[in-house]
């Protein structure tokens, strides 16, 4: 990759971070989302008692049980959702079409999409974090060992979305049908990976689908990151299977490159 390619794409990180915000649709339901829906959780939940894995085992509130969902959440949301309809839309309006007659590569491109990712996830994460901790008492770890699960899941889960969001954005034939593709998929995936229900309690072959998709790991490596070591035995085997977590990430993310660099085109194959 050359100095020039990696160039362009750095320089394209402030512009698309600076449309991004400029989108209220998209801060609203990708970036303040997940804050939102932490703060119905905590506030609809808070008289219930806490979540307990087992027996004579610490347990923790309903918001801190659910904000490592909150967070993977978010970086779907960001990246996959996003980048798909963003994409999607351009591909629709000819912006991409005006693009390809430039000297911008499509390296420098997606250089630039997944940098704006990994900015506006990174702010969104410290904000859910801070405002869990904050407004609503949530109790956060203290040991590096937990922030350094923290780091490397959040790192390798927002770049697997951001190169899915690039991917599926190849699926919606039009920019206006963009939502109406990509909001129910990755609607369908929350609700089946433990973000707003507790996975446990999902019937085994929910849990076996979801085990095939990325959110679930997501998910699961910030359970490990956030939550006491008693609540793995709450997981799908009974262990924070970290392994498996990083093996499934770094599948999709390649499943995202390759079909990125296969059908990826700055005009639409019908226009």
């Amino acid at each position: 990759m050359s100095t020039s390619v990696i160039a362009l794409g750095t320089s394209r990180v402030g512009y698309e971070t600076k449309g991004y915000f400029r989108s209220l649709d998209a801060v609203f339901f990708t970036f303040l989302f997940p804050v939102i829906m932490l703060a119905i959780f905590t506030a609809a939940f808070s008289g219930t008692g806490d979540i307990v894995p087992a027996p004579g085992a610490e347990g923790v509130s309903f918001g801190r049980y659910f904000l490592p969902g909150m967070l993977a959440a978010g970086l779907l949301l960001s990246g996959v959702q996003n980048l798909a309809v963003d994409i999607a839309t351009e591909k629709g309006d000819g912006t991409l079409k005006r693009l390809g007659g430039t000297p911008l590569s499509p390296v420098s491109y997606f250089l630039g999409k997944m940098g704006q990712v990994f900015v506006t996830g990174t702010l969104q994460a410290a904000l859910l974090l801070v405002v869990a901790s904050v407004a609503f008492g949530i109790e956060l770890p203290t040991d590096p060992g937990s922030w350094l699960t923290f780091a490397w899941v959040f790192v390798l889960g927002i770049t697997t979305s951001a190169l899915l969001g690039i991917a599926l954005s190849a699926l919606p034939r039009s920019g206006k049908s963009a939502t109406a593709v990509v909001i129910p998929i990755v609607l369908v995936l929350q609700f089946i990976s433990g973000v707003y229900l507790q996975f446990s309690q999902l019937p085994e072959w929910m849990q076996n689908v979801a085990s095939l998709f990325p959110l679930k790991w997501m998910a699961q490596g910030m359970r490990a990151a956030l939550l006491p070591e008693d609540f793995a035995a709450l997981e799908q085997n009974g262990t924070w299977d970290l392994g498996w977590v990083a093996i499934w990430l770094v599948v999709w993310l390649v499943v995202g490159l390759v079909i990125s660099r296969l059908t990826f085109r700055w005009i639409r194959r019908d226009a």
